[in-house]
């Protein structure tokens, strides 16, 4: 690290990454531990694999409701605030998961949890933007987004433990517990922006408003309302990317328990550790693609590589099969490493279109619309796995499919690489 490099304090990086990050990873795990309770919640309720893709999916029908209000509350008024409160409530719904008695109630809590989360994710991004300039972006956009490898880190043995020593309700009550504790975490340790932050340097607090203003002078204001906003083309590609990468990782993720069961023939605490795995490469993936990224400047080619690669490892990981599982279960690891890396950098391309007024709403609609893939991955994955007499290949088959197409047309979005700007300048993260 140069001496220039050194000298710029970075507290906020050990200060709101790991606030932010802890309160994501609670939501992942609310979100997704749904996977571990398929089996015990088709015997109880009687249903069958169509229907669990459903139940995963359906999620993703309530998550778009609050993504545009989240990202302009979060942009004009308090994401704190709205974090805060959106805790307190997922968390309730989530816990009453554990007391449903049919299908109709596990749908509509189901639904309920999507709408309670829904604004969290664009309105964290909003809160990151404020705290972290433009140079600096794909990183933390990248350690924050190391929530949901770490969630799925957690939630797969901790998952796999509680179901063998309880059952899938007390999945829910125990894990639908957490937000509570961490909303007044989150209320104590979190601030909007820099100017509202005690703890911050005057050193540290000028380098982040001095860099946001000279990003801001850079993007320029030509898209100052909503409606030119939703109507610019290349925030409707990006719309298209983040929708197949959501087919493909949903589909991939809530199904990849029962995929890694299906090819090792382990019981619910072994299965919960083998699914780890694939989840510890994701972070390896998410931290050197972003860096990488970071340090040259280029977004697309970053993104679309990694999410190709990733398709190239889950089609070979169908080829190995049960025949070949350890084979297999590598590949699937690699899959999910190169599959999961694209975040980041993806993250770190809507603030090279538009300005501050428009982001926060423009991310949610990205995030909201392109969401609705977890609906169709899950629900499609299901259906031919059902179809097929058990069988995960056509739907792993159909996932590599979509992460190709999703490769290519990321690259086809249209923004400047600025690599002066977005070149790395050696900011530590080092608190100081």
């Amino acid at each position: 690290m140069s001496a220039g490099a050194a000298a710029i304090p970075s507290k906020r990086w050990v200060r709101i990454i790991p606030v932010a990050l802890l309160m994501y990873t609670i939501a992942f795990i609310d979100r997704n531990n749904v996977s571990f309770a398929y089996s015990g919640m088709e015997k109880a309720l009687g249903f069958g694999a169509t229907i669990s893709g459903l139940v995963g999916g359906l999620f993703f029908v309530g998550y778009l409701f609050l993504q545009i209000p989240g990202g302009h509350i979060a942009s004009r008024m308090s994401a704190k605030k709205f974090v805060f409160w959106t805790l307190i409530i997922w968390g309730i719904v989530a816990f009453c998961t554990g007391f449903v008695q049919n299908l109709g109630e596990l749908l509509t809590l189901r639904f309920l949890l999507g709408v309670c989360e829904g604004g969290v994710w664009p309105a964290t991004l909003v809160l990151l933007a404020k705290w972290f300039p433009l140079n600096e972006r794909a990183r933390a956009n990248s350690y924050w987004m190391m929530c949901i490898p770490l969630a799925s880190i957690i939630m797969s043995p901790l998952s796999g433990w509680i179901l063998h020593v309880s059952n899938w309700r007390y999945l829910f009550f125990i894990e639908g517990a957490f937000p509570w504790v961490w909303a007044l975490i989150w209320w104590v340790f979190m601030d909007d922006e820099p100017n509202q932050a005690k703890w911050l340097s005057e050193e540290e607090r000028n380098y982040i408003l001095t860099s946001l203003e000279k990003d801001r002078e850079g993007v320029g204001a030509e898209e100052s309302s909503y409606k030119k906003a939703f109507s610019d083309g290349r925030v409707w590609v990006l719309v298209l990317f983040y929708f197949l990468m959501q087919i493909g990782f949903y589909g991939f993720s809530l199904w990849l328990p029962t995929l890694v069961k299906s090819i090792a023939h382990s019981g619910n605490v072994g299965t919960g550790f083998l699914s780890a795995l694939p989840w510890v490469a994701a972070l390896i993936g998410l931290y050197v693609n972003s860096n990488h990224s970071d340090k040259t400047g280029e977004r697309k080619k970053h993104a679309a590589v990694v999410v190709f690669l990733g398709a190239v490892c889950l089609y070979v990981s169908t080829l190995f099969g049960q025949g070949h599982a350890i084979w297999a279960l590598i590949f699937v690891i690699l899959a999910e490493g190169f599959m999961f890396a694209y975040n980041g950098v993806f993250w770190a391309m809507p603030p090279l279109i538009l300005p501050n007024e428009t982001l926060g709403g423009a991310m949610g609609l990205i995030n909201g619309i392109g969401n609705l893939g977890g609906f169709f991955g899950p629900f499609i994955v299901g259906y031919l796995i059902q179809s097929t007499g058990g069988s995960m290949y056509s739907g792993m088959i159909f996932l590599t499919i979509v992460l190709v197409i999703a490769s290519i047309s990321i690259l086809l979005v249209k923004i400047e690489q600025h690599k002066g700007t977005l070149a790395n300048t050696g900011t530590g993260v080092s608190a100081k």
